[in-house]
């Protein structure tokens, strides 16, 4: 028979043995301080930081590597969120919210390539000048253009639409006839229609024969915005 004095022997007869260690709610401290710097507790600004550093990295990393081939970002407009994005050659896009940012972000994976990448830097000096131009400080845009996304005819009209000036429109017969084919008044509608560029490359300016502002990629509302806000100027 098995006894027990606890004058003697401070273990039980039976059950287990007591963990020791700390008193309960007592913090443990990692003996290396690269243990209790990762094992601190962080805030969520704190995670926002290193976030952003580490994105910061990725895109640098990934640019002096040649794996960045588009470079996006969005800006907030009185027109609403655009989407832009860029090529080492130069701006590629620029799309409204309406057309779906993310299936424009996908065409750009499918047509251009699969290495995109949000990296706002790149495009800084477009969403200068992008917000110089809804200010009314622009009037005319100084930016490398990839113009890969448009050929052609459509290519012909897009080319001259710069040289509508700021304030100024032009029918559709007028672009057509200014990009060599009088009578593709249709291809010039459809050409505005599918503007990669919009607003930089200002399809907006084109309108119906009879003065009327027809339709835009970013909206009728949208057109009328832009045509009133220049004519304000």
């Amino acid at each position: 028979m098995i006894t027990h004095d606890p004058a003697t022997d401070p273990v039980p007869a039976s059950g287990p043995v007591p963990a020791t260690g700390p008193c309960p709610g007592a913090a443990l401290e990692p003996a290396d301080p690269l243990l209790a710097a990762l094992t601190a507790p962080c805030s969520a600004e704190d995670d926002a930081r290193t976030a952003a550093r580490l994105h910061a990295r990725l895109v640098a990393d990934a640019g002096h590597a040649g794996l960045l081939d588009v470079a996006f970002r969005t800006l907030d407009t009185p027109a609403g969120t655009l989407l832009l994005a860029a090529t080492e050659q130069g701006l590629v896009t620029v799309a409204y919210a309406v057309q779906d940012h993310a299936a424009v972000l996908q065409g750009l994976a499918d047509r251009i390539s699969p290495r995109v990448l949000h990296a706002p830097g790149r495009l800084d000096a477009a969403a200068r000048q992008l917000d110089e131009y809804f200010a009314g400080r622009r009037r005319t845009f100084e930016l490398p253009l990839d113009w890969r996304l448009s050929k052609g005819f459509r290519r012909e009209v897009l080319a001259h639409l710069p040289h509508i000036a700021y304030g100024s429109t032009e029918s559709y017969a007028q672009v057509a006839t200014a990009a060599g084919s009088p009578r593709a008044v249709r291809a010039v509608g459809t050409a505005c229609a599918t503007n990669p560029l919009p607003v930089v490359v200002p399809c907006h300016r084109v309108v119906r024969s009879d003065g009327t502002h027809g339709q835009y990629v970013g909206g009728a509302d949208v057109k009328d915005l832009l045509l009133g806000m220049e004519a304000a100027a």
